[in-house]
């Protein structure tokens, strides 16, 4: 049942955070698209999926910015920068028998040298469809899987371990939430600053609410 606030007249209007109205707010995050690189049809939804189908785990990690700040100014976003310039939000595939909570918190530290300080809030995932005859993992959900993402507090403290299965980061930035939108949207779909947005705009609510917010 999609959710509705009261109007003055009585009526009702759609809740702006509900599912309707997250999708015309961010039209191209919500979008049907196609990723070439592993042949899937792919759509977003704030419904997130059963554990299960989840192959994929990344955050928005929200970190101090360096020289500090008040408020929402003194926080950014983490992105890494790969051996081909490429800018990306940390986080990566489930391991076999390996929890979302376990992904998260290893693909951290291998990418980003960070670390949660709570737990931290999904907003909604991707899922996904290929025609691929074989999953990309023996053990992972086929034809369907779901990338899941999320937001959290996060401290970046250490170096990236950089294991020889993943990516090579040379760089762990922290940045304000519209440079950070910026650098994941060049040469690329501009779904990724919605996501972003979408982020920044559920963290806000929270603290709107009175919902604490651990690290910020």
């Amino acid at each position: 049942m999609t959710s509705t606030t009261a109007r003055s007249d009585g009526s009702a209007a759609p809740d702006p955070a509900g599912p309707e109205a997250l999708a015309q707010r961010f039209p191209r995050l919500h979008a049907p698209q196609f990723w070439a690189w592993g042949g899937y049809d792919a759509q977003f939804s704030v419904l997130l999926p059963e554990d299960r189908l989840v192959t994929n785990v990344h955050l928005i990690g929200f970190a101090p910015l360096p020289g500090g700040g008040e408020g929402a100014d003194a926080h950014g976003v983490v992105l890494c920068r790969d051996e081909r310039d490429h800018w990306f939000l940390p986080g990566g595939t489930r391991e076999q028998d390996e929890s979302v909570d376990e992904c998260l918190a290893r693909e951290l530290r291998e990418e980003a040298g960070a670390r949660l300080l709570a737990a931290p809030v999904w907003i909604g995932a991707h899922r996904c469809v290929t025609d691929n005859p074989v999953p990309y993992r023996p053990w992972q959900p086929h034809p369907e899987k779901a990338w899941l993402w999320g937001w959290g507090e996060v401290v970046v403290d250490s170096d990236p371990t950089n294991p020889e299965d993943g990516e090579a980061v040379v760089e762990v930035r922290v940045l304000p939430a519209h440079e950070a939108q910026e650098l994941l949207a060049h040469g690329r779909d501009r779904w990724w600053a919605e996501l972003v947005a979408l982020a920044v705009e559920s963290r806000e609510g929270r603290a709107r609410t009175g919902e604490r917010t651990p690290g910020a």
